[in-house]
C-alpha cells in the first residue's frame, strides 16, 4: 500500500479543502491532495507544533512540509522569518506552492529527500512532524542531518505521539545532540527540542 513518503504518488488525485483555526482566532485554508499526509484535515500534532514551537533566529526550515501548513502559517504569523520548506513528495510540493500563493506568503519551497535541497545551507530552527510511515531509519536520518544543518545555538523541534514513535525519537535526539527536552505536552502529543551545541554524534 502506498504511503505519503514517496516521490511520485500513483493514487488518483483528489482534492479537499481543510481549515486551520488557531487559538488567536486566525483562520487558514489549505488545498489538500490525496497521496499526501493528512488528506482532508489538519492533524492535531501539526497544529500543536505551530502554536507551541519556540521560535528563535531568523531562518526556519519546515522539513517534510507536506502541503505546507507549518511553514505557511508561521510565515503569515511572523513575516520577518525566512521560511524554507521541502518534501520528497512531488504532489506535496506542488500543493505547498499552491497554498503559499493562496495564503499570500513568500516562502522558499523545494523538492527533495532529506537535506538534498539544502546541501550548503544551515538554519536557526528545523521543525518536523516526522514521516513515521517511512520507518525508523528514515526518521533517524532526518534527525541526524538536521543536527548537521543547524547553526550553533539552533534547535530541532519535533512533534510526535510519545507512545507511537515519539519515545524513540526523543532517545535519538538525546544521542545525536547530547540534549533533549519536552517543550510541550498535550494529550499524548509532545514537542521534543534539542539544541545544537558543538558537534553532532554520528
Amino acid at each position: 500500500m502506498e504511503h505519503y513518503y514517496t516521490e511520485r504518488p500513483k493514487s488518483e488525485l483528489r482534492v479537499k479543502t481543510a481549515t486551520l483555526k488557531l487559538k488567536n482566532k486566525r483562520v487558514y485554508q489549505f488545498q489538500t491532495p490525496s497521496g499526501v499526509f493528512s488528506f482532508g484535515e489538519i492533524d492535531k500534532a501539526t497544529r500543536i507544533l505551530i502554536e507551541h514551537c519556540e521560535l528563535h533566529g531568523k531562518k526556519v526550515l519546515d522539513l517534510g512540509c507536506g502541503y505546507g501548513v507549518i511553514g505557511i502559517v508561521l510565515k503569515a504569523e511572523y513575516p520577518d522569518l525566512e521560511v524554507c520548506m521541502s518534501d520528497i513528495n512531488e504532489r506535496a510540493v506542488e500543493f505547498a506552492k499552491i497554498n503559499a500563493r493562496k495564503n499570500n506568503v513568500d516562502v522558499t519551497i523545494r523538492l527533495g529527500a532529506f537535506f538534498e535541497p539544502w546541501k550548503d545551507e544551515k538554519f536557526d530552527l528545523v521543525l518536523m512532524n516526522p514521516p513515521l510511515a517511512a520507518g525508523k531509519n528514515v526518521v533517524l536520518r532526518l534527525i541526524r542531518e538536521s543536527c548537521e544543518h543547524l547553526n550553533d545555538g539552533g534547535s530541532l523541534q519535533v512533534v510526535a505521539y510519545h507512545n507511537k514513535g515519539g519515545s524513540y525519537i526523543k532517545r535519538a535526539m538525546e544521542e545525536i545532540f547530547g540534549n533533549v527536552e519536552d517543550l510541550y505536552k498535550e494529550g499524548g502529543i509532545r514537542i521534543y527540542k534539542s539544541l545544537k551545541v558543538g558537534s553532532c554524534s554520528s
